[in-house]
């Protein structure tokens, strides 16, 4: 069966904010069913085919979708083979199955959901640092509102590390920034944490030595995605934040050295953290990759690298391997340090950039940050949730 636009009766209106929640978009101008699919037609001119099945997966009625949750409710079980009643109303697609159920579609919806669309979101493809770069900075009263906020997440989500400065110099700072995002991710050291020199520490973090760039708990199974560190005080002399692109790094080790980027992508390695309450460990490569080969993580912390247990005959070459991305990561020409001031906070990604610090002398004046972790889902969730108030 098909049909073009029915306007010889009047059409039930569907409630288009139920169907979908999002922008409008063209409206249909055809629909033709088939024992397979429906062909539609839109009046800027797209065109698509979608199965019967994937139509009456997605039918929105509240029968099919919980009215309040949204959250599907039937279950594709059943063959559909029996070419639905089809008809255009005002616009968008109206189905009657073979069963009697009927699904009405907004235009605009499946027009953004046709295979042939680009693939649209507000959340950035990761960029790697280009030579010069300089992380975005958003000031604290800024953040506080939408497009703020929105800005900082972007560059965050893009580049892997952005600040917020002229913030107060408030305790626990930086939880409640955190927190208009999300929960904050909870860790052996707590939900939030406190980075200075300390008595008797369980952590390099917590003395005033220098600290060789590192990714944060790599011995954990699902390492934290992103860090957030506010400075209270830093009247210490020394103490600079040290910082390099993981993802650029690697790729350089890749393209100089094949041989050795491979090993460390491929050989695991163990990892882990003991302390008198806590024994957290994990077997893992150095460089992780997805299955087309790109550098999604990496894992590197030479304090909680533990015994390497390899073959002997392949030691050598992880030594090797290990000591040329060891140089590369901290030439000058990957590096980014800068000495964060009272009321600036960085976020950066903990399974991309690497951070560290110089060392710096305790009796020369306090140094206090504050830190904590977020899931990198709860960024993208905000601003997701941020970008519909920007359309």
């Amino acid at each position: 069966m098909s049909l073009v636009a029915d306007t010889a009766r009047p059409a039930t209106t569907p409630d288009m904010a139920e169907l979908a929640p999002f922008p409008a978009g063209p409206l249909l101008t055809e629909a033709r069913a088939d024992a397979e699919a429906v062909a539609l037609a839109w009046e800027d001119g797209a065109r698509t085919c979608l199965p019967l099945l994937w139509l009456r997966d997605h039918c929105p009625c509240p029968a099919c979708r919980h009215p309040q949750t949204r959250e599907r409710l039937h279950v594709p079980l059943d063959e559909v083979s029996t070419p639905p009643e089809t008809r255009i109303e005002e616009g968008h697609l109206w189905l009657c199955w073979e069963d009697s159920h009927e699904s009405r579609f907004a235009a605009g919806w499946l027009h953004q959901r046709r295979p042939e669309a680009p693939a649209t979101s507000p959340v950035p493809a990761r960029r790697a640092w280009r030579e010069g770069f300089t992380p975005v900075r958003v000031r604290h009263a800024d953040f506080l509102t939408p497009e703020g906020e929105a800005t900082w997440l972007e560059a965050l989500l893009r580049d892997g590390l952005a600040l917020i400065d002229q913030g107060p110099l408030a305790d626990e700072e930086v939880s409640r920034l955190a927190e208009r995002i999300g929960p904050q991710r909870p860790t052996n050291f707590g939900a939030r944490f406190d980075v200075r020199s300390k008595p008797n520490p369980n952590n390099a973090a917590y003395t005033a030595i220098g600290l060789a760039l590192h990714i944060d708990l790599p011995n954990w199974r699902q390492p934290p995605d992103i860090q957030l560190l506010y400075c209270l005080e830093n009247e210490a002399e020394g103490g600079e934040s040290l910082f390099a692109d993981g993802i650029r790094v690697a790729e350089a080790l890749r393209e100089a050295d094949p041989e050795a980027f491979r090993v460390l992508s491929e050989e695991a390695i163990d990892f882990r953290f003991q302390d008198e309450t806590h024994d957290i460990a994990v077997r893992a490569p150095v460089i992780g990759c997805d299955a087309e080969g790109r550098v999604v993580e990496l894992r590197f912390n030479n304090w909680i690298r533990d015994t390497l247990r390899l073959p002997a005959e392949r030691m050598t070459a992880w030594y090797r391997a290990y000591r040329h991305f060891w140089q590369l990561l901290h030439s000058p020409r990957f590096q980014l340090d800068f000495s964060l001031a009272p009321g600036e906070m960085v976020a950066f990604d903990n399974r991309r950039v690497l951070h560290g610090r110089r060392a710096f002398d305790p009796n020369t004046g306090a140094r206090h940050l504050q830190g904590t972790y977020l899931d990198r889902d709860l960024l993208e969730s905000r601003l997701r949730v941020l970008s519909r108030s920007r359309r």
